[in-house]
């Protein structure tokens, strides 16, 4: 297994190619993540930080550059295979948790384990084993609209580490908590990727929680500095 878990080389963007509006978001971003390292990406507003990361995660395809996860290149795999690639090796978090209101806490970390081929009584131990580790286990029957913010992201974290990928993406993952619960929920997703061995990629304003990781990178201009 290759020592570098995420590589992008010299990505490139533009939205609204050749018509007018264009938009050149990434203008030759370069990253590379260590296997269990911790990055902090920060960036402004616009700055295309969101781009960046479906482009790392699989979501979005580069007008130019390479995109590599575990020395293995992805950036021309086709459609299929590059669901199936994200499905096995990528976990994503948001700034909003997006867990289905429908469902309980644990059944929104067991679904994503069922439509990878885990059956339900593995699914289920291993979901509250996740939910135990971020101090959750007690809400695991309660739907999301019975869960505070910060439960609510907790049980988004699960989600995103549920399939066991190698690659965590996070946009703004506390960014919709207030200040004392985005720093407790924080330090849980830290344990929580500390303990799995992920390389992390997380987009923040916050530096404080910045500094907590093992380095920084800013985007400007469409290009990663520092």
């Amino acid at each position: 297994m290759s020592d570098v878990m995420l590589h992008l080389e010299a990505i490139e963007k533009t939205y609204n190619k050749g018509k007018p509006g264009e938009v050149q978001v990434l203008r030759g971003a370069s990253v590379t993540l260590a296997a269990g390292e911790v990055v902090a990406l920060v960036a402004p507003s616009g700055a295309g930080k969101s781009t960046l990361l479906h482009i790392a995660g699989l979501l979005d395809t580069p007008d130019a550059g390479l995109v590599a996860i575990g020395g293995a290149d992805m950036t021309r795999l086709g459609d299929r295979a590059r669901t199936e690639a994200r499905r096995a090796d990528v976990g994503f978090i948001y700034q909003f948790h997006h867990l289905l209101p429908e469902f309980t806490a644990l059944e929104n970390i067991v679904l994503p384990q069922l439509a990878n081929g885990v059956a339900r009584k593995v699914a289920e131990a291993r979901a509250m084993a996740l939910l135990d580790k971020v101090g959750v286990a007690g809400r695991a029957d309660h739907r999301p609209s019975a869960l505070s913010g910060g439960e609510q992201q907790r049980v988004a974290f699960c989600r995103a580490l549920a399939n066991g990928p190698r690659l965590l993406l996070a946009d703004e993952p506390t960014g919709n908590l207030d200040p004392a619960t985005s720093d407790q929920v924080f330090a849980a997703l830290m344990e929580l990727v500390r303990e799995t061995g992920l390389s992390a990629l997380i987009a923040t304003h916050n530096m404080a929680l910045a500094a907590r990781m093992d380095r920084t990178l800013r985007l400007e201009a469409g290009r990663i500095v520092g």
